[in-house]
């Protein structure tokens, strides 16, 4: 496998990081030939990457300027024709440019196929993200174990990684807006292609993006997020909240659940690692919920290098309010003549479990978008090392933030022939409502009850 690898301590493995701030010349590069957010400007030898020239930075410069915010979002490039399909009879032709878990994929399902477009370097984030990211990139650290991280608010903290380590937590603060809320559905997939859609009222506060917002000021808190099961009726009115911090050395992240039967607020530790995600039927674990999430502290990490691979991306067509989930989900994997694929450069990244610490994920691969910070696509292994489950974020700009996040998320057991689907929108009422105005007060427990819906 063909990599740009980076040289030197970087592509040692990280136990115990110890990286961070970069000097003010190598950040004098952020806006010259790195992205602001640290992506390569430029495109690749043959032109099939193309540069980047500023992404959709408005729904005007998407070529929709009467977009309303909330509604589903139209598809800047609708009109592409594919430049080719892999299938299993041609996957060798493309195999350097996939991952290993894709390549599994077609073996395991020999209808599958990947539709690839031409490239369109989309991603954006608001310039006060660029501003604070070029400022981060000279104070950001670390702390000692890598748990966490000091010295960086409203941006990427570290656009010029030197780990895997610092990658991880790019994704993890990469920017979403400050507040949101969605109406989303999750779909457990049966083998057979059955499922019994749940329901929920996601909605976060990211006050690390606040406007004004001081290091100090986020006592230790990134985000704020709450997620209400609103069906199944047998499910419904279960409210999950979490605050989500920093340095989860100092403190772990919080999380409580409410309980509509007991009526009752109770403090939920395991909303992290490998405890089953939300209502998910065992298909993915907690800390694969947008992609990854939490803590990275029972992983050791390695920053494999930079790789050209195709990947889901602009998947407008994925929340088109005119698709019918049952035409997008289908048997052992979704519809993939609506899903879009492109070649972009990714990090790779790959964690292994630490001796003595228990997962059922024993190695996870990372491959993670170099001009948004967005993973895209995982592969997880299992306890004897082999490939267990793949996950795809198929990611789009929400060209009115603008910022570049997941239209739907997929978790692929290859070991079952199931699959969840979560993220989804296109049956809902509309997309990201990034208007809501929230405070820390209205993520406490004591709100919890009042949240409830029976």
């Amino acid at each position: 496998m063909k990599m740009l690898i980076r040289s030197g301590a970087a592509c040692l493995l990280f136990a115990a990081a110890a990286f961070g701030a970069v000097s003010p010349q190598e950040a004098a590069r952020l806006g010259q030939d790195l992205t602001p957010l640290g992506g390569e400007k430029a495109g690749n030898a043959d032109g099939s990457i193309p540069p980047w020239t500023g992404g959709l930075k408005s729904a005007a410069d998407a070529g929709f300027p009467n977009y309303r915010n909330g509604e589903h979002y139209p598809d800047p490039f609708a009109s592409d024709k594919p430049l080719f399909t892999i299938t299993a009879a041609n996957l060798a032709e493309y195999s350097t440019k996939l991952s290993e878990g894709q390549k599994a994929l077609f073996k395991a399902y020999p209808d599958y196929k990947m539709i690839v477009y031409p490239t369109h370097r989309s991603a954006a984030s608001p310039e006060r993200v660029y501003e604070g990211t070029k400022r981060n990139a000279t104070t950001a650290k670390l702390v000692p174990d890598g748990n966490g991280f000091t010295g960086a608010i409203d941006g990427t903290p570290f656009p010029i990684p030197q780990s895997g380590l610092e990658v991880f937590w790019n994704h993890v603060t990469r920017w979403r807006g400050v507040a949101a809320g969605l109406n989303v559905g999750q779909a457990p997939m049966t083998a057979s292609g059955g499922y019994t859609l749940v329901n929920f009222k996601e909605e976060f506060y990211f006050q690390y993006y606040e406007p004004g917002m001081t290091e100090a000021g986020l006592n230790n808190i990134l985000l704020f997020f709450t997620q209400e099961t609103t069906a199944p009726a047998r499910l419904a009115g279960e409210v999950l909240l979490v605050q989500e911090t920093i340095d989860q050395a100092r403190e772990p992240r919080r999380a409580w659940l409410y309980n509509p039967g007991q009526r009752r607020v109770r403090r939920a530790p395991n909303v992290a690692f490998d405890n089953p995600g939300t209502n998910a039927d065992n298909l993915r674990t907690a800390d694969q919920f947008d992609m990854y999430n939490g803590s990275p502290q029972r992983y050791d990490w390695k920053l494999v290098g930079k790789k050209e691979m195709y990947v889901p991306y602009n998947a407008y067509r994925l929340q088109d309010g005119k698709l019918r989930y049952a035409e997008l989900l289908k048997k052992n994997h979704i519809n993939q003549d609506l899903a879009r694929y492109e070649l972009h450069r990714v990090w790779v990244v790959d964690s292994t479990l630490k001796p003595g610490v228990s997962h059922i994920y024993s190695r996870r691969t990372l491959y993670v978008d170099e001009d948004s910070w967005q993973i895209l696509a995982v592969d997880c292994y299992d306890s004897r090392g082999q490939l267990y489950r793949v996950q795809e974020g198929h990611a789009m700009n929400y060209f009115n933030l603008p910022s570049l996040w997941t239209a739907l998320e997929l978790v692929m057991d290859l070991s079952n022939g199931r699959y969840l689907a979560l993220g989804l929108q296109s049956e809902e009422h509309g997309s990201y409502d990034f208007s809501i105005k929230r405070t820390a007060a209205d993520y406490q427990p004591s709100v919890l009850e009042r949240r409830g819906i029976r």
